[in-house]
């Protein structure tokens, strides 16, 4: 039996060769999302190996990687696979499973020792890595300087953001979230969700309240990007993640998956900031 995704027809960096006869796809019209669900590739920042992005059935995006790989060696704790789109964190009985990627990815420390195949895997993305740094095809994120613990935090790396009176936490600055629909070019939108001409919203003070069903937090403020004061429209388009070219463009398929998380207090405590951002004005606390 062999594997339904065989390493075969790539190059030595792991994309996909150009097929010989391209097929136009279609979102339809009654669909809840306007993602390309064959669309997802992507590359790890930290290592430039190619990664497969998909949505759990929470919601939120994993990646894994691109190739099944037999389920004996792979832990039990490690395996995923896919239904219909959807990453599920379990085997399905099958003797192929997927294993997400930071897993295997060589520009982070293994968090459990490897079986041999896996740390074989490894070793050949860390080559595949050292050729895309010595062709100049990846560069390495810089390194991070890190924040005085008595300073104000400037800029959230990960700001919680209110849209329709729900709260979200990001996956990076507010004015670094980019646009994930398709150009016509099949590229993704280059352009931001925060426009430089029109409206934006407001770093406020607000409680950092549980949800439902959790224990009562300490009455401490965070900081939030609150877009509630915009119109519907505009807080959806933030939502769906779009710049204001695509938002008035409803036809435009994704490209990419939404960064929105769920801000859940407890779990992404690490991510409240007490103080507003150097650069923001000053405004009081909303209950």
């Amino acid at each position: 039996m062999c594997s339904l995704t065989a390493p075969s027809g790539r190059r030595w960096d792991g994309t996909p060769t150009a097929p010989r006869h391209l097929r136009a796809l279609r979102v339809a019209a009654d669909s809840p999302s306007r993602l390309l669900r064959t669309a997802q590739p992507s590359r790890c920042r930290d290592c430039g190996n190619r990664i497969d992005w998909y949505t759990r059935p929470q919601g939120r995006p994993v990646g894994l990687h691109p190739q099944e790989l037999a389920a004996a060696a792979v832990p039990a704790a490690c395996r995923w696979h896919v239904d219909s789109g959807i990453a599920h964190p379990a085997g399905d009985g099958s003797r192929w499973c997927r294993i997400p990627h930071p897993v295997l990815c060589p520009a982070r420390e293994p968090a459990e020792p490897l079986t041999p195949q896996l740390a074989e895997l490894r070793r050949r993305l860390a080559l595949r890595t050292r050729r895309l740094l010595d062709t100049g095809a990846f560069t390495p994120p810089p390194p991070g300087e890190p924040t005085p613990a008595s300073g104000p935090v400037c800029r959230p790396s990960r700001p919680v953001v209110q849209i329709l009176y729900g709260r979200y936490l990001a996956a990076r600055p507010v004015d670094d979230i980019q646009c994930v629909a398709q150009t016509r070019r099949r590229h993704r939108c280059p352009h931001r969700v925060l426009a430089a001409e029109g409206p934006a919203g407001v770093w406020v003070l607000m409680p950092a309240t549980a949800a439902r069903g959790q224990l009562a937090l300490p009455a401490v403020g965070m900081a939030v990007y609150d877009l509630t004061h915009l119109p519907y429209a505009e807080q959806l388009r933030w939502r769906t993640q779009r710049c204001p070219a695509h938002g008035s463009a409803p036809a435009a398929a994704d490209l990419a998956l939404a960064d929105w998380e769920v801000f859940d207090p407890l779990l992404h405590h690490q991510h409240i900031h007490a103080r507003l951002p150097a650069t923001a004005p000053a405004r009081r606390e909303r209950p």
